[in-house]
């Protein structure tokens, strides 16, 4: 045995009142007195366990001290899974700590700048409901509750699932309750308070199961403690401060019958704490010697006021080891290793003490099955599968795979809690979001409920508010503060300004960086949707500049200012051009000089401008040109639209009305004046507006390999008709190439390049310059270009769409009219995308997105912004840690910001569980098939895992059988079996080996995992 005082765990001198190791043994906590309030802190355990890490400067100690508790904390506690960690002070209130995302270091607060926390923990929710100091928390197993005693009596068990949900208060206790144990098997809790008593109480009703009083009747004086403790085979618990002919001891009590026939002897004062090791022993055999079949025994530390330890083994008459004078004041608490093999104790003096056992002087640890098989022998399989969240919490694991996942499942939880950007962890492995089973969703929703509707101060020094870390980017859905159903509007009225406003780009005026009071657009009304796109800017610090330009029909200079960011943004802003239409209104039309010279300012703008990603560029170059775009329409559509559109503005700025009114006489006019003149054809057929041609522009097709394009046009002008020509470097090496046409729209990819003529001729090269196809004719002007790897997409002002793939020299979508999704709306084009693997994807102004799917061959709609649907759904639990695959493909491109809208907007939505589950569900559905629609493999296993664990979390057996009946497929092969072996290229069945984990994570599903697992194993050793 060895033995470490580690002098730089402490509280300045304060005393230390509890310690716990996290289950993965990284780190442990400590809580106890701080300077004028309680402290909790977290602790590296590498130095303590290495010399040389606690000699390594780079090696932080100290990893957070937290000081939220107004007094002295008395415990704290990590989760079973290590996600939450809880703590109970004089304060009388149960704090639960979990993991912050990684912000970087920041310092204590008070403190001098050189304690810097390097993990940020974070208080997500406050149980009150003590009138006095806690002294006591413990999780049950699987972490389905969490109980905290005090010494107002009371023991109150909180529902771990649904923080702050109280699931009962245990009165009986006639003195301060100042220790709890559960029973490894999660039928029974104990306590053991001041009255002279050890309480056990059922889980399954609630009701006092045993008194026991007699070994406890001699007792005198009182202990700031009494931690007990349950041995981890249930067979026995063992109480603090127990008399036995008039000397201290730990009594034990046996679960068959309550009897208390033994104790621990030898401790010279009052036994404070007692602490099993989690692990069951069996003898070590020695080398060579026949096993014999060893009776398995349990290890129990005990800590006393006489300053004293003791370490015993149920298999030994004697302790394994006395440790005399550790400390200088009473031991208060003592934590294990998840191994067994490790042990810290703490003081009321200050100090911690850490002791390392070896297997010889312990035994051999049983592993988990046969721990679990001696659970099953006692206690039999009665407990197994049964639906109810008590009896689960105790499921004996039948199946040693689901064994696995479900350590596994405890070993990764604690990374679930690093975000892919905290460089300082390793990364986490990838089955590690399906907590304890069962949904942590829920914990999530109320405690953030909570969390607004008590943020008033409340007579206490501080509070916990919403921060804007937590709320991922903090953009809330546009329909949590403009409908009924989501949000009562009580509640959407006491919302803090800085959350109601920095709302989805589609919907409210951006504010973050001011306060309301400066932005004269926050007090109004929100806007009807066709409005709100002109204010989609989602930059919050221009605020201000954007709402200057809507408003004031002088300046029009700040134009620039913003279409840098049109630029930049309009991945994630349909809207913008309509809010650059919009702004059409703001210059009089008498000087149409001053509105080419405008265009071309900040067409040079965008040409400098960093938006490097081959999709966006044509449609950046559209955006920046839309100025002609609302004197294409008809005169009457031009004023049905503003009428509709600025109703705000009207009412702020009455000036603003007379450039409409100059407008409406001639639209015609007026866009011959703004656009070079082009071969016209019929006004009436051209419904989206077409890009104004330039003199010259460039832009950037693909960043790798880098390729760039130039266009000159009218360079020279050869027996009447005037050449423009075409320059394209990419790594290096230029080409170039004449077209006897301006060119109005270019686009490229790293395979291809497309140009688009004012003859409406459509030509495609190889990214050398080689000419792939003939000059393709194009029923009308082009109003958008865009090339995704050897895909062309063509999107013309007459509404029709057409998608070419170069390579089998074949059309994919053949002049597809866009009516089908413009018809009976306002709304106009706002985007378009190609997906790489050909997908047309158009954007509408109205927040919608649809795909062109050539195998069904129509409109399927993929995203909409105003959709229920992905306000309420609230899949936050179902994450994976690393998020990368769904925030990048064209899915999340055409969602956008919206969906963490979606993720954000349960927290403060009153919708009830069942009906917000259907709307998950729901949603989660369409997000499948809209990725299987894109052909999207990546986003399509990405959407799986997340539906497979949200249906394994909620429970859903028919849905997720049918998921994975889908999945495997036929056994045997039959020739009139339809079913495909891949998806998108993913093998089906390799997809079910990633699910199954998942199942593996509830233990309700044993059947259904051991059933699918079985006939994969069939299948791989045909």
């Amino acid at each position: 045995m060895k033995l470490l005082k580690p002098s730089w765990v402490s509280h300045n001198g304060k005393p230390i009142f509890s310690v716990d190791i996290h289950p993965d043994g990284t780190k442990f906590a400590t809580g106890g007195q701080g300077e004028d309030s309680g402290k909790v802190m977290i602790w590296n355990m590498a130095p303590v366990l290495r010399e040389e890490d606690e000699k390594n400067e780079n090696i932080p100690k100290m990893l957070c001290q937290m000081d939220n508790h107004l007094a002295c904390v008395n415990c704290v506690r990590w989760s079973n899974n290590g996600l939450y960690l809880a703590s109970g002070g004089d304060d009388k209130l149960v704090m639960v700590w979990k993991r912050a995302a990684f912000i970087g270091p920041s310092t204590v607060f008070g403190s001098s700048s050189k304690l810097a926390n390097v993990e940020q923990w974070r208080c997500v929710t406050i149980l009150r409901n003590h009138t006095g100091d806690v002294m006591d928390v413990a999780w049950s197993p699987h972490d389905v509750w969490l109980a905290s005693c005090s010494v107002d009596n009371t023991i109150v068990i909180w529902n771990a699932r649904k923080f702050p949900e109280m699931v009962v208060c245990l009165r009986g206790h006639t003195g301060l309750v100042k220790g709890l144990t559960w029973d490894p098997v999660g039928k029974y809790i104990a306590s053991q308070a001041d009255d002279h008593s050890l309480k056990v109480w059922r889980t399954v009703d609630w009701q006092m199961e045993a008194n026991i009083t007699k070994p406890f009747n001699e007792c005198g004086g009182t202990t700031h403690v009494l931690r007990l403790s349950w041995s981890p085979d249930g067979q026995y618990l063992v109480s603090a401060h127990a008399m036995n002919n008039s000397g201290p001891t730990a009594q034990i009590v046996e679960r068959d019958g309550w009897k208390t026939n033994m104790d621990f002897v030898g401790h010279r004062k009052a036994v404070t704490v007692v602490k099993f090791n989690p692990k069951i022993f069996k003898k070590k055999q020695k080398n060579g010697s026949a096993p014999k079949p060893g009776c398995p025994y349990c290890c129990c530390a005990v800590g006393s006021k006489d300053r004293s330890l003791s370490v015993w083994l149920t298999s030994l008459k004697r302790p394994l080891v006395v440790i005399h004078d550790l400390f200088d004041k009473s031991i208060m608490d003592i934590s294990w290793t998840l191994t067994g093999l490790g042990m810290l104790v703490c003081s009321m003096d200050g100090t911690v003490a850490y002791l390392d056992f070896s297997l010889d002087e312990l035994g051999d640890p049983l592993s988990e099955e046969e721990k679990n098989t001696i659970h099953q022998n006692i206690y039999g399989k009665s407990l197994a599968i049964t639906s109810t969240e008590a009896q689960l919490s105790t499921t004996i694991i039948e199946n040693p795979e689901m064994l696995k996942y479900q350590q596994e499942r405890q070993n990764s939880a604690q990374n679930n809690t690093v975000p892919a950007a905290a460089a300082t962890e390793s990364s986490a492995p990838k089955l590690n979001s399906m907590m304890n089973g069962e949904s942590l969703e829920d914990i999530r929703k109320n405690l953030l409920k909570k969390q607004v509707e008590t943020r008033t101060p409340d007579g206490r020094r501080r509070i916990t508010p919403l921060c804007i870390a937590q709320l991922d980017t903090g953009d809330f859905s546009p329909a949590l503060f403009n409908s009924v159903p989501i949000l009562p509007s009580s509640l959407s009225n006491q919302l803090p300004p800085q959350l109601s406003s920095d709302s989805s780009p589609a919907q409210a005026p951006p504010s973050l960086g001011l306060r309301p009071g400066h932005d004269p657009m926050l007090a109004l009304p929100p806007p009807p949707p066709n409005m709100a796109a002109a204010k989609g800017l989602e930059d919050n610090k221009d605020a201000l500049k954007s709402s200057l330009l809507l408003t004031s029909a002088s300046k029009i200079e700040p134009m620039k200012a913003l279409d840098s960011r049109f630029t930049e943004r309009s991945k994630a802003t349909p809207g913008v051009t309509s809010a650059i239409a919009s702004t059409t209104g703001l210059t009089p039309l008498d000087r149409p000089k001053d509105v080419a010279s405008v265009l071309k300012d900040v067409k040079s703008k965008e040409d400098t401008s960093s938006d490097s990603e081959d999709k966006m560029a044509a449609i950046n170059k559209n955006l920046c040109k839309r100025k002609p775009e609302l004197l294409l329409m008809d005169a009457a559509e031009v004023v049905e639209k503003r009428k509709k559109g600025r109703p705000r503005k009207d009412k702020m700025a009455p000036p603003m009305a007379q450039p409409f009114t100059q407008i409406t006489p001639t639209p015609e006019r007026e866009s011959l004046r703004v656009v070079a003149p082009s071969p016209a054809p019929p006004p009436a057929v051209l419904r989206l507006p077409t890009p104004s041609i330039q003199t010259s522009f460039s832009l950037q097709v693909s960043m790798e390999p880098p390729v760039s394009l130039e266009v000159e046009n009218e360079v020279t002008a050869v027996a009447g008709s005037r050449l423009s020509q075409l320059r394209c470097s990419r790594d290096g090496r230029e080409w170039s190439t004449l077209l006897p046409s301006s060119v109005v729209a270019a686009a490229g990819s790293s395979d291809v390049l497309a140009v688009a003529c004012e003859n409406r001729m459509l030509s495609v090269f190889s990214s050398c310059g080689r000419r792939l196809l003939p000059s393709i004719q194009l029923a009308a002007p082009v109003s958008a270009l865009n090339c995704a790897a050897h895909f062309v997409m063509a999107l013309t002002a007459g509404a029709t769409l057409s998608v070419w793939d170069v390579h089998k020299q074949k059309a994919l979508v053949r002049n597809e009219s866009l009516m089908t999704i413009l018809s009976g709306s306002e709304a106009t084009v706002s985007q378009s995308l190609l997906t790489q693997q050909g997908v047309p994807v158009i954007g509408l102004s109205n927040g919608k997105s649809f795909c062109f799917s050539s195998s069904l061959e129509t409109w399927t709609l993929i995203a909409d912004r105003g959709d229920c649907l992905v306000q309420c759904a609230d899949f936050r639990s179902c994450l994976p840690t690393q998020d990368t695959a769904g925030s990048s493909g064209p899915l999340a491109t055409m969602q956008g910001r919206n969906l963490n809208a979606g993720r954000m907007a349960s927290r403060l939505s009153a919708t009830p569980h069942h009906l917000q589950q259907g709307m998950t569900l729901a949603f989660l559905e369409n997000q499948l098939a809209s990725a299987l629609t894109l052909q999207s493999a990546q986003e399509y296993r990405y959407w799986l895992l997340i539906y497979a664990r949200f249906l394994v979390n909620e429970g859903s057996e028919f849905r997720l059988r049918e998921l994975c009946k889908e999945l495997l497929g036929p056994v045997h092969r039959s020739a009139g079996t339809a079913w495909e072996t891949t998806t998108l290229g993913l093998r089906k069945r390799e997809l079910l080996q990633e699910v199954l984990p998942v199942i593996g994570g509830n233990l309700r599903f044993q059947r259904l995992f051991t059933e699918y697992q079985d006939q994969l194993e069939l299948l791989r050793s045909k």
